[in-house]
């Protein structure tokens, strides 16, 4: 790993622990961690298996956060804020190469939360 991003990972890591009672942790380890539901998938391409909700991993230049609601719930974009669109990359990652400041743990929080309450909505969790 070319920099040390444990402090963060380690700063990233709450904002989706804090669902774990709502799903399966399928791994954590101090370079990542990841939920899936707790309920099989009704896509047939995931023939039953639990969908992946969300993940953090540390890799060489940054600490990326995985956020599949976001993907899956078109809704869900209207709720991401400018400085948390600035570090998103593709259609479900959020990188960080340094501690988010409050506000900006606050939006992923807030954006987190809200994918927990679409994925109930729709019977997924």
């Amino acid at each position: 790993m070319a920099a040390d991003f444990t402090a963060v990972f380690g700063a990233l890591r709450p904002v989706l622990a804090k669902h774990e009672e709502h799903m399966i942790v399928k791994y954590d380890t101090p370079e990542g961690y990841s939920l899936d539901s707790k309920v099989p998938s009704v896509f047939p391409q995931h023939k039953g298996r639990p969908l992946v909700f969300g993940a953090i991993r540390m890799g060489k230049g940054y600490v990326s956060f995985h956020l599949m609601p976001v993907y899956m719930c078109a809704d869900l974009e209207a709720k991401i804020t400018p400085a948390l669109k600035r570090r998103m990359r593709g259609k479900s990652c959020f990188n960080f190469r340094t501690v988010p400041d409050a506000g900006l743990l606050s939006d992923l929080e807030g954006l987190t939360d809200a994918s927990v309450a679409a994925w109930q909505q729709r019977k997924w969790l």
